[in-house]
């Protein structure tokens, strides 16, 4: 069993309950908007993490607007805005979407794709809940779970 952590539009403020939260997990996935360099040097320091960049990541030209990462059999795609994604899932043997942008959490699936966006983990905004994600991985199975942060 894979556990991961997956965040998003932190904008610059990693909350202390992040590290408790995936104290379990084997990586963090982080789905832009990360805020500054710091949040990621923290998260780095506590987990392998891979991000990509936001909106507001204007200072992460090293991050890439897209990430791909595959975990037990798995391909992952990660991305900041879900209205960016323009290729075929299927083609490319997609399996889940990590995605941010919104700040509202989300867990669909559509045509076989675990689409999850763990909301912001960041300061609160539009009166949204601050929240993080996990994601599980287990033999050919996948469940995702949104947790509310205080």
């Amino acid at each position: 069993m894979t556990l991961i952590g997956v965040i998003s539009d932190t904008h610059g403020l990693l909350r202390e309950e992040i590290k408790e939260l995936f104290k379990d997990c084997s990586m963090i996935l982080h789905a832009g908007d990360v805020g500054r360099e710091s949040v990621l040097e923290e998260l780095r320091k506590f987990k392998p993490t891979v991000a990509v960049r936001g909106n507001v990541d204007y200072w992460a030209q090293s991050l890439k607007v897209k990430e791909i990462v595959e975990v037990q059999d798995k391909k992952i795609l990660i991305l900041h805005n879900i209205g960016e994604l323009a290729l075929d899932l299927k083609e490319n043997n997609t399996d889940i979407v990590i995605y941010g942008h919104s700040h509202k959490a989300a867990i669909k699936k559509e045509n076989g794709v675990l689409f999850f966006n763990p909301g912001s983990a960041g300061p609160q905004r539009f009166r949204l809940p601050i929240t993080a994600g996990l994601l599980k991985i287990e033999g050919g199975n996948v469940a995702a779970e949104i947790v509310a942060l205080k």
